[in-house]
């Protein structure tokens, strides 16, 4: 750990933490963190065990006096968001990540810094080490692929945890007890397209749509930031009104839970229309910072000009996916009735690739209620339709039904109140956590979601504020000492 980390408290949860931010953790590639957990089980000479999927689960005796409350579950994903500046020359494969203090914030050096969810992890980590802190028995569940497709809480199975409580340590506000959450869906469209050679006397350029604020496709959803990739389609819209030219490949967005920051078009135009494009350009991006300036400072588009492409789209094909492109849903489809500021159903444009024949168009939707997330999906379906793609629905999971009586929910929320003077935010979250689908395995479950303060979640701006990881500990804590008895 870097000496300025080591000064922070409670020193053995930052140890815990940089100690996984130097394992490499991508979702889908999770085989070193498995390890690294199922060493440090076996280290501590507790019960360890990896299920069929690539779960860990390690389970701690009560402490001293402790035996008779009840079981807690404490769950915490071990997979992480890997995403970053496009100059920063980082490999995720085999370093660690670059982590430093800057006032009250721990943050990455132009990456991701993993606390999401690192530090529900490394708090988990601290308890099961520890020698001196007041516990009931303890059954720890580290799931794998939480943020591309829950596949680690989906495969599951019931019978391996006895607890009744499950505290999940995801959330990213540390006022609110969150009791529920959205489903989600993937929708794929894919398809061949024929290429044809690039008209003579033509100029090659490339445009890009960058420096957006990204973010969280669920937790971020509502606050308006522009997606590259729409806003990447509005431009060559507007400007084909008035200039033709011909795409050569599109590459804009990432990850499918990640709100895209960049998106790069290269594209043919006829060299005496140039200059007319480019000016075109200028003009939208102007309007695109007026509209943008309050969610999105740092948005700006550049223009390079290249190596003029060998091949483009055919006319009409890039017509069509133009269209398709602007009339998919994009940000909030319908907040929730009768909860203020809830979003109940969203649409993320996640990724769209144009390149070498092949087309994909990636999005991620989500809602509290399945059938209105299908009804979206099917929306969105249609679209692919038109375009005559493929379409691919997949990772499905279930929405969190709020139990607002449950007795774990009253005793957090009392104890709130009780040690910081003020009450909780009680609520439901669009982001996809993942007790819902734990619950369909252990069914009855208590199950409610806290954590301390995250911001930027899914971008290199994510960040953790150190004195929120205190309160959160402390509260942690106390709600280990209050767990009822059997």
């Amino acid at each position: 750990m870097s000496n300025s980390l080591s000064s922070l408290e409670p020193k053995a949860l930052w140890q815990h933490f940089a100690n996984l931010n130097a394992v490499p953790r991508p979702s889908k590639k999770e085989e070193q963190v498995i390890q690294f957990m199922l060493d440090f089980g076996a280290s501590l000479g507790l019960p360890t065990s990896k299920d069929e999927v690539g779960n860990v689960i390690i389970k701690k005796p009560a402490s001293l006096g402790m035996e008779g409350r009840q079981t807690i579950v404490l769950q915490s994903h071990l997979d992480m968001v890997h995403q970053k500046n496009a100059d920063t020359n980082f490999d995720f494969a085999t370093q660690g990540i670059d982590m430093f203090i800057e006032g009250d914030w721990v943050k990455a050096r132009g990456t991701t810094l993993g606390a999401d969810n690192g530090i529900g992890v490394a708090s988990i980590m601290t308890l099961l080490a520890s020698t001196d802190i007041a516990h009931p028995a303890i059954e720890a569940l580290f799931t794998i692929d939480e943020e591309t497709g829950m596949t680690g809480a989906l495969g599951l199975k019931g019978g391996l945890l006895e607890g009744k409580i499950l505290l999940n340590l995801d959330t990213e506000d540390d006022h609110e007890l969150t009791i529920g959450c959205a489903g989600g869906i993937d929708v794929t469209g894919t398809r061949h397209y024929i290429k044809k050679p690039v008209a003579e006397e033509s100029t090659g350029l490339e445009i890009s749509v960058k420096g957006l604020t990204g973010g969280h496709s669920g937790m971020d959803i509502h606050l308006g930031r522009g997606n590259a990739n729409k806003l990447m389609n509005r431009l060559l819209i507007e400007v084909h009104k008035h200039t033709h030219f011909e795409i050569s490949t599109i590459d804009g967005g990432g990850l499918r839970n990640a709100i895209p920051r960049e998106s790069h078009v290269t594209l043919a135009v006829h060299t005496v229309d140039k200059d007319a494009l480019v000016q075109q350009i200028k003009q939208i991006e102007s309007v695109f910072k007026s509209e943008y300036r309050i969610t999105d400072p740092n948005l700006e588009v550049s223009i390079k000009e290249i190596e003029c492409p060998v091949t483009v789209l055919e006319k009409l094909f890039q017509i069509h996916l133009l269209q398709v492109i602007h009339v998919l849903p994009n940000g909030i489809f319908r907040m929730t009735p009768g909860i203020e500021g809830l979003v109940q159903s969203s649409n993320n444009v996640a990724r769209i690739l144009v390149k070498d024949g092949e087309l994909s168009i990636q999005c991620l939707t989500r809602s509290s209620v399945d059938s209105e997330k299908m009804d979206l999906a099917d929306m969105i379906e249609s679209a692919f339709h038109l375009l005559g793609a493929q379409v691919e629905m997949k990772g499905s999971y279930p929405g969190w039904m709020p139990q607002p009586d449950a007795a774990i929910v009253k005793l957090m929320s009392d104890l709130y109140e009780e040690v910081f003077g003020s009450k909780a935010m009680v609520n439901a979250c669009h982001a996809g956590l993942e007790c819902g689908i734990l619950g369909t395995n252990y069914p009855g479950m208590q199950m409610i979601s806290f954590g301390p303060n995250i911001r930027g979640a899914h971008s290199p701006d994510e960040r953790v504020q150190i004195s929120s990881v205190q309160k959160y500990w402390s509260f942690l804590l106390k709600t280990l000492e209050r767990i009822p008895s059997k």
